[in-house]
């Protein structure tokens, strides 16, 4: 079942992740240009967004929500290779079928471009080119950045690095900074985060609970989030100043 938005998106210099979406560059004709190709879709949490294999007639941006990028072995067992934040891009012009399945981990919407009007755009509008391919890239860094998380850091150190990303994309989409208390909503069960960071869910909550112990995040409820001191927390995370990641 899709659901209808939940807010007003007719208006593209009000959308939220305006300023990170692959239509950050375009100038006001070319978002009237896009206008005519775009709808919104709104999925609940858990629902397939796309199978892996099926033909793709669309792709997107993640307005607000997160999802999953999970990719499915010959013998049935699943991994969580990627999260989908608010902004990132969905699909890729030039593949007809999806290389993974994408599920609402959360309640979604999604600005979706009908595919094929997408691509010619890409052709003479030079600013989504150029800004698609910049998100691609910073998207292969991040990544790279994620290898060195699974395959090297504590659990206590992925849990820190796994709420810093969270956080200061929050920041960044919120135009909040991180010079004081950075607040938002865990996005992501503990049993999620267990998936997608190779852990136990009994692991997850021990190391949440030392972190809150410790003070180095504060919790209101099991989702609600605090971050006294994003550079005490980056140190947990086992990362530099500036976070490491690109986000």
């Amino acid at each position: 079942m899709t659901l209808k938005a939940q807010f007003d998106h007719t208006n593209c210099g009000e959308c939220p992740i305006r300023h990170r979406a692959v239509c950050a560059h375009c100038e006001r004709d070319e978002l009237k240009e896009l206008e005519n190709i775009k709808y919104y879709r709104s999925f609940e949490a858990g629902q397939t967004i796309i199978w892996s294999g099926d033909p793709m007639n669309f792709v997107g941006s993640v307005v607000s929500g997160i999802a999953s990028l999970t990719q499915t072995m010959e013998d049935g067992r699943t991994q969580m290779v990627g999260l989908l934040l608010p902004s990132d891009f969905v699909g890729r012009p030039g593949r007809e079928t999806a290389p993974y399945d994408v599920v609402a981990t959360t309640d979604l919407v999604m600005c979706c471009f009908r595919k094929h009007p997408f691509e010619d755009m890409m052709v003479k509008t030079p600013h989504i080119a150029q800004r698609l391919l910049q998100m691609t890239l910073d998207e292969l860094d991040a990544a790279r950045e994620w290898m060195l998380v699974l395959g090297r850091k504590t659990a206590r150190e992925k849990i820190a690095s796994l709420l810093s990303i969270i956080a200061r994309r929050d920041a960044s989409l919120h135009h909040s900074g991180m010079a004081g208390p950075i607040v938002f909503d865990l996005p992501l069960t503990r049993e999620a985060m267990a998936d997608y960071l190779g852990l136990t869910l009994e692991t997850v909550s021990r190391q949440i609970s030392a972190l809150k112990k410790d003070q180095v995040i504060t919790l209101e409820s099991k989702r609600h989030v605090t971050i006294p001191d994003m550079g005490r927390l980056m140190e947990e995370a086992g990362d530099d100043t500036d976070g490491g990641f690109l986000v």
